[in-house]
């Protein structure tokens, strides 16, 4: 090891409360609240698809302790009207949509307005569109005036699993094109597809999707937060450093690899691009719309997100990446109430981005 090396490249025992470069703010509630799923036992290498599926469940129990205090802490948003909407899903199946809009849709805002849809993160197979966490960011993106179209998609594990890929894939694709079917009831001007860690996997792959089978233009913009895309964490490729770098800072790749085996069982999808989009061809890139690549400084993911950067723009894509320093995994979205400027700056550059895509 050398010492000079970022991460557990130059300290084998780094961890991110450890490590200079992180926020002091976000390492201080980390280092307070411990574990991020207390009592849950990583599984071995060969571990089964049930044992696998036990884990999933498991991990989002634990993960779910937390959610009272988050209720607590959510502040009102008084300028936001909140409902629910059901819809069929292409493969029969109900599918809630949580939709958070100005309630006040007058004066500058009696126009249309630019629509998320947000597909939650959880690695496609854990959480849920109603944790608190997401109603949260919903909220805080309504109130900065936008329409945010929440997707309640099946998970491949946990509550509202077991349901593998591409269950979860067809209802964020079911949710989109319902969302661009309504755009005159809801009035909105764009529709930008976004999502952290599992949910920035869902929102390419859902865009990946449309491409394939001709609806791309449904879709004005993807912001990708985070986005967990290469399925490679049983044996992660040398590129990847930030794998090497910053694994066990929140997540480690044992933990992600039991995940993709609940979200693929058979292992039959690992070069798919709709299940791993970084494993998409410059030309399977090329006629994208615009996207916004966030990863975060301190994350395992970080080097995936980038990589796939660069492929977009050597597809031809119009792209931007940038990088929230100081931030484990999904760091910008988890501490609104420790960090607010930066998930404030997090939500601005979405509404931004979601703003300069409005032109139907």
């Amino acid at each position: 090891m050398d010492a000079t090396m970022p991460g557990k490249l130059g300290n084998p025992n780094a961890t991110f409360e450890t490590d200079s470069r992180a926020d002091p703010r976000i390492a201080a509630v980390m280092a307070a609240a411990g574990e991020l799923a207390p009592g849950v036992v990583e599984l071995a290498a060969d571990a089964t698809y049930e044992e696998s599926l036990a884990y999933a469940q498991a991990f989002e129990q634990a993960a779910a302790l937390t959610h009272p205090l988050q209720r607590d802490m959510m502040p009102d948003f008084p300028s936001v009207e909140a409902t629910t909407q059901v819809i069929k899903g292409v493969d029969g199946n109900d599918i809630s949509l949580y939709i958070h809009q100005p309630a006040q849709r007058s004066g500058p805002r009696s126009g249309p307005l630019p629509c998320v849809v947000h597909t939650h993160g959880g690695g496609m197979v854990l959480m849920t569109a109603a944790d608190p966490d997401y109603i949260r960011w919903r909220n805080s993106l309504a109130a900065m005036g936008m329409v945010v179209v929440g997707v309640e998609f099946r998970n491949g594990g946990g509550s509202l699993g077991n349901h593998p890929f591409p269950a979860g894939l067809n209802d964020c694709a079911s949710a989109v094109q319902w969302t661009d079917a309504n755009r005159a009831a809801l009035n909105i001007s764009s529709i930008v597809i976004s999502g952290e860690s599992g949910g920035g996997n869902l929102s390419i792959a859902t865009t990946l999707k449309a491409l394939k089978e001709g609806w791309v233009d449904k879709i004005d913009g993807v912001y990708a937060m985070c986005p967990y895309i290469s399925g490679s964490y049983a044996n992660p490729p040398a590129e990847l450093v930030s794998l090497q770098e910053n694994d066990g800072y929140m997540l480690n790749c044992a933990m992600m690899a039991t995940m993709v085996r609940v979200y693929d069982p058979n292992g039959e999808h690992g070069d798919n691009p709709l299940a791993w989009p970084l494993q998409a061809s410059v030309d399977e890139l090329a006629g994208l719309p615009p996207h916004i690549v966030s990863v975060n400084e301190l994350d395992p993911l970080r080097d995936e997100g980038l990589v796939f950067y660069r492929k977009l723009l050597a597809a031809g894509v119009s792209a931007v990446a940038k990088t929230v320093h100081g931030t484990p995994h999904a760091g910008d979205m988890s501490f609104p109430d420790f960090a607010p400027d930066v998930y404030q700056e997090s939500a601005r550059s979405l509404c931004g981005f979601a703003n300069s895509l409005a032109t139907r």
